[in-house]
C-alpha cells in the first residue's frame, strides 16, 4: 500500500493547502496529518472525532512531599536544576525535568515517583474526504517523532481495515525528528518549496535527507510566477539532481478564497490553480504507482 508524504523545507510553503486538495482528488485513501507540533490540516476538513486516546511518553520525576525528609540529595544531584525547596521538603519543576531518573535512584527515602508523562492526544476523525489520523502535542512536549510513528501505524492499520489503496499524509515542516520519523519507510516524498533564496536552501536539505533514507522524491514549486529567477534556479538544482518537478504552481487568491469558506480549492473551482492541481495528483499517482 503506497504512502505519499507532502512535506517542505520550511514552514509556509502551502504544504497543507496542497495536501487537502490531494485528499479531495485522490481515491480510496486515509488522511494522516503528521504534524502533531502544529497540526492544521483540521482546518479545512473540520473532522468529527471517532476515537480519541490520550499520548503517554517518557517519564517526569514526582516527589512525594509525605515521604520527602528535606535532605536535598536529589536537589544536588540533578544537573537541570529543576528540584527546589519547597518550605521543608523539596519539589520537581516540571518545565525543567528532563525525565533521566537521577533523583529517582539517589533518593535515600525512596519518595520520588517516576510516572508517565502525559504529552497530549490523538484521534481518529470522520471528514468529508475521508477518514483521517490526526495528533496534537502539549506545547514544549518532546516524543514528537514517538506520536508520529504511532499516527503512521494506526493509519496503515485502518486502510488495511477499510480496504483502502493510499495513506496520504501531510508531514512537518523543516528536517528534525518528526519528519525523519515521517519520512523513513515512506513511498513517495513529495516536497513543497517556494521560489525565495530560504526556500530553495531548505529545499536541498530536505532533498539530502530523502536521499538518506533512500525515498523517492519529487518537487512541486508553489506561486513559481512571484519569482522567476528563483523558479528558475529551483528547476535546475532540480535537473541536476535528477529530481522530477511535478508542477509549477501560480500564485492563485482562490486558495485563500477556499480556506475562509473552510474549503480545499479543488472543492472550490475547477479552474486556475485547481486544475493544475489535479493534473498534479495525476503525476503522483503515477510515480507513486496508483491508479490516479
Amino acid at each position: 500500500m503506497p504512502e505519499v508524504l507532502v512535506i517542505s523545507g520550511k514552514g509556509g510553503t502551502g504544504k497543507t493547502s496542497l495536501t487537502g486538495a490531494f485528499a479531495q482528488v485522490a481515491q480510496g485513501k486515509v488522511i494522516c496529518d503528521l504534524d502533531v507540533d502544529a497540526p492544521d490540516l483540521h482546518l479545512l476538513l473540520q473532522p468529527e472525532a471517532l476515537e480519541k486516546h490520550e499520548f503517554m511518553s517518557g517519564h517526569q520525576a514526582e516527589i512525594d512531599p509525605e515521604r520527602c525528609t528535606g535532605c536535598g540529595i536529589c536537589a544536588e544531584k540533578c544537573r537541570f536544576e529543576a528540584i527546589k525547596p519547597q518550605g521543608d521538603v523539596f519539589a520537581v519543576d516540571p518545565l525543567k525535568c528532563e525525565g533521566c531518573k537521577l533523583c529517582v535512584v539517589t533518593c535515600p527515602e525512596e519518595a520520588v515517583e517516576f510516572p508517565e508523562r502525559h504529552c497530549g492526544r490523538w484521534q481518529i476523525s470522520d471528514t468529508r474526504l475521508g477518514t483521517m489520523v490526526h495528533a496534537q502535542l502539549f506545547p514544549g512536549e518532546e516524543n514528537s517523532g514517538r506520536l508520529v510513528a504511532l499516527l503512521r501505524g494506526r493509519a496503515r492499520e485502518l486502510a488495511d481495515e477499510q480496504g483502502m489503496s493510499l495513506i496520504l499524509s501531510d508531514g512537518p515542516p523543516g528536517i528534525g525528528c518528526p519528519v525523519i520519523s515521517s519520512l523513513s519507510g515512506t513511498d513517495l516524498a513529495v516536497i513543497v518549496t517556494e521560489p525565495t533564496p530560504s526556500g530553495r536552501h531548505d529545499l536541498e536539505r530536505v532533498v539530502e535527507l530523502c536521499r538518506h533514507f533512500k525515498v523517492p522524491a519529487g518537487v512541486i514549486v508553489n506561486k513559481h510566477d512571484l519569482n522567476s529567477g528563483q523558479t528558475q534556479a529551483i528547476e535546475d538544482y532540480c535537473a541536476a539532481q535528477d529530481l522530477e518537478v511535478l508542477a509549477l504552481l501560480p500564485y492563485d487568491p482562490a486558495i485563500t478564497e477556499a480556506m475562509v469558506k473552510g474549503l480545499v480549492v479543488t472543492e472550490y473551482n475547477d479552474n486556475g490553480i485547481a486544475a493544475a492541481l489535479r493534473l498534479a495528483w495525476r503525476r503522483i499517482a503515477q510515480k507513486a504507482g496508483l491508479d490516479a
